[in-house]
Formats: structure tokens, sequence, C-alpha cells
């Protein structure tokens, strides 16, 4: 069998069964392991789907539900912390700074707990880490809770945050399909893009993952963001398509 006819056989296991193991490819193409794992990581690489632990998942898999708290930190923990590493590295003494929910985004939250500036954000996880060094300097949105990301969200939360300017906002999503940006939660996508729309400059943080998939709620054209930063490992093809719509930052495999 032809490497591409192979690649095109398990992507479509992948896309008819949702979630399929190693075992079951190497068992129906009957190909060896190593052949199995070059051929995710390749389909991966090109956004076509999600390498989980013993096999692949669909991109497009329970777009009606929505993963916990802990199961999306345990998801390209490495390349998330990629992504938070060099976000981090963007901020500035004296700035206002506006950290919405997720777990990325949490990552970046525990690396800047030395810095002297200003913190507002929705997140708990993110309050938590930062509330011991930053006393009066971060302040936790209110409103409706959501367990699934430690977040708070709703009327009052989007009252108190449009009187707020910032001087960077720092986003995450659950998917990014060509310029839209997409999230499970209406109110949760409504607090950032208002977020977004009162600050200066905006980052969105997306890992290998979030490219070509799609959520409920489109709450941010990707047009509007100064930068999308993501990992090392995300293709050429896939960081072409995506820069017509913004400026993409790729951070280095190698960034300790």
């Amino acid at each position: 069998m032809l490497k591409r006819e192979r690649l095109n056989q398990i992507l479509k296991m992948v896309n008819e069964n949702g979630i399929v193991t190693a075992a079951q490819i190497m068992e129906d193409l009957k190909v060896s392991d190593m052949t199995v794992r070059r051929d995710l990581d390749e389909l991966e690489r090109n956004g076509k789907l999600v390498r989980i632990r013993g096999g692949a998942q669909s991109i497009d898999y329970n777009i009606d539900y929505e993963l916990s708290h802990i199961q999306k930190s345990t998801i390209k923990a490495h390349e998330k912390m990629e992504i938070a590493r060099y976000a981090a590295s963007l901020i500035q003494d004296d700035e206002t700074i506006f950290l919405g929910p997720g777990t990325t985004v949490e990552l970046l939250a525990s690396l800047i707990s030395d810095r002297h500036i200003r913190v507002i954000t929705p997140s708990l996880p993110a309050f938590e880490m930062l509330k011991e060094s930053f006393e009066d300097r971060v302040i936790l949105i209110g409103g409706a809770y959501r367990s699934t990301t430690g977040s708070f969200v709703g009327p009052l939360a989007n009252k108190m945050l449009s009187s707020l300017k910032f001087s960077k906002t720092f986003i995450s999503c659950n998917g990014i399909a060509d310029d839209e940006i997409t999230t499970s939660s209406m109110a949760e996508g409504e607090l950032q893009a208002l977020a977004c729309k009162n600050s200066r400059k905006t980052y969105l943080l997306a890992d290998i993952h979030k490219f070509n998939r799609e959520d409920f709620y489109v709450y941010y054209d990707l047009y509007n963001i100064d930068e999308l930063i993501t990992d090392s490992s995300v293709s050429q093809d896939v960081l072409d398509h995506y820069g017509e719509f913004t400026k993409i930052v790729q951070t280095k495999g190698d960034e300790k």
C-alpha cells in the first residue's frame, strides 16, 4: 500500500469512528507500530486529526461535548507551555493585561507571578496562582461560574469588563476554522470578545489541535487578532493558510 493511500485509510478510520487506537490501525492495515506513529504524527502536523494517548481522535469528535478542565489540561501540555513562555516574554512592567479562560492562559499566569503588572481575569485558576504575590494588582471578574473552565461569565462579568481598558489581552479558544475563532460557550465567547475590543493588542494562544476545528459559537474574527501564537509542531501548510488572516508566531521546540 502506498503511503498516501495508507494516510487516507487512517484518516477515514478516524473520521468514521471518532477515536481509533494505534493497535486497531496496525491490525487493519497490517503495518508496524513505528509506521502508525509516523503516519499519525504527520496527519496531526497537517491539522487532520488530534493525537491522543494510544491513538488518534477526529477533529470533529464530540463537538457538542466540552471536555472538563482537567481533561483539557492534559492535552498538548508541552506545546501549551511553549506558547505560554513566549506569551510571557511579551508582557512589560506596569502594563494592565487581561487573561481569558483556558488552560494555556493559566500556564501563562503561572509564569508571571514576579512581574510588576496589573492583571484582570475571569479565570479562578489564574487568580489563585497570582493572588498571593499580586495582592491588590489582580482583579477577579465576577459573574456566573462555569466549572468546565473555572471562569466567571455572564451579564455581571460583561458589565464590569465594559468599563476597563487593557494594554494586552491573551485569549484562547476551542477551535479555529479559516478566520473564525470559536468556543463552546456563548457567554464565555462574548466576554473574550469584549476584552479584545477594549485592548490595545490582542493575542490568541492556540496549540496544534485547535486548527481546522469548529465549535458552537464564533466569538471573534482572526483578522482582528494582532498575533496568533502557536507551537513548534504546526505544519507549514497550516501556518501558510492561517497566515492569510493574521500574523502568526511559532514557538521554538527547544525552548526551556
